[in-house]
């Protein structure tokens, strides 16, 4: 690695920290911040900063917020009986894009995985519970992802929430359109055929 002056190396350092962030393209973002004006610069460090202290969670569906109750579970045009379940807060945006889904959402913030020490005490559960509780909730919709631990999230929470008395759905699984199936996998053909419906 060639020799940077101490802060650029230590801003380097920083960036390939973050997700998918390598050597080159840290070294293009510290370069990229270098050129940058003073002002752009403290933009950016103000909006880093901003994210860590005016941020929380919305206290009724663990979304990320700035307020104590997210946009969506504030929206009174949203349908509060049917809540959706993701595992992490950017799981939402995929569902929103569609613009098929008007319901209210749970952010679990994880998914079940004994083999790295998660289990359902680390996943933000007691309050989907509490909601549901409260007698609104009808259907909840388990869109946690097509994986391992997902698919375990998504048993467990049938197992805890069908006994309190709402339906209980896992979102559609399978080939994606575009794709073809001499590329899928045996899991995902599985899935496929177990989800298929009428036309």
């Amino acid at each position: 690695m060639p020799d940077f002056a101490e802060p650029l190396a230590r801003l380097i350092t920083e960036f390939k920290r973050l997700p998918g962030i390598g050597q080159k393209s840290a070294q293009r973002l510290a370069f990229h911040v270098l050129r940058a004006s003073r002002d752009d610069a403290e933009h950016l460090s103000q909006a880093v900063l901003d994210v860590k202290d005016k941020l929380g969670l919305c206290r009724l569906c663990n979304n990320i917020s700035d307020r104590e109750i997210c946009s969506y579970c504030s929206d009174t045009n949203r349908d509060g009986t049917i809540v959706c379940v993701v595992e992490e807060p950017h799981n939402i945006v995929g569902i929103e894009v569609t613009r098929q889904f008007e319901g209210r959402y749970h952010v679990l913030h994880g998914a079940l995985s004994p083999l790295r020490g998660i289990g359902p005490d680390a996943l933000k559960l007691k309050n989907l519970v509490e909601r549901i509780g409260e007698g609104e909730i009808q259907e909840v919709i388990v869109a946690t992802n097509p994986t391992v631990e997902g698919e375990a999230t998504a048993v467990y929470l049938a197992r805890l929430l069908k006994p309190l008395g709402v339906k209980v759905t896992r979102i559609g699984m399978g080939v994606p359109v575009g794709s073809d199936l001499e590329f899928a996998d045996e899991v995902t053909i599985s899935k496929a055929m177990e989800g298929r419906r009428e036309i």
